[in-house]
């Protein structure tokens, strides 16, 4: 069984139904979510007229190699009505695979750890609450350290 972190972000539509239909639908897809992070509203970074994000984190366990969890992944995107407009714009639902085990990828279509990890606030927060002491295998940093450092964004807890 492997164990891998996503980061889930929607700032269409019913934005909390999309977080958890993402969750459910990996759930149903052998995705185990074993951990879900608090959900985060943080302002849109680099095509900011477009509305606030709703983020979280959450830790899976899968049978799944880390490419087909990508495939997964992104059939679970397009089933839900991602289109691919703009690079950082509006979007239904964005699932970003950040760690898969201690395993370092760097292909075409796959990077992980997740390339620009270490400069998001809107994944670093989330991630934080749930696996503070996860180790970047690369930049040999914990999430906590990486927050620590990260540059300022607006985010605040989501009530719903």
């Amino acid at each position: 069984m492997n164990t891998a972190y996503l980061s889930l972000g929607t700032n269409l539509g019913d934005r909390a139904s999309q977080l958890r239909g993402a969750i459910e639908r990996m759930n149903a897809d052998g995705i185990r979510v074993v951990r879900e992070s608090s959900i985060y509203e943080t302002e849109p970074l680099g095509f900011e007229e477009q509305p606030w994000f709703l983020n979280m984190a959450v830790e899976v366990e899968t049978d799944l190699t880390a490419e087909r969890l990508l495939e997964q992944t992104q059939q679970i995107e397009k089933d839900m009505g991602r289109k691919r407009f703009a690079v950082k714009g509006p979007r239904i639902i964005d699932i970003d695979i950040l760690f898969f085990g201690d395993a370092v990828i760097q292909t075409l279509a796959l990077e992980i750890p997740h390339p620009g990890i270490a400069h998001r606030r809107f994944v670093l927060e989330p991630l934080a609450e749930i696996a503070p002491e996860l180790r970047h295998p690369v930049l040999e940093k914990t999430i906590s350290e990486m927050l620590e450092t990260t540059r300022w964004q607006r985010i605040r807890p989501w009530n719903g």
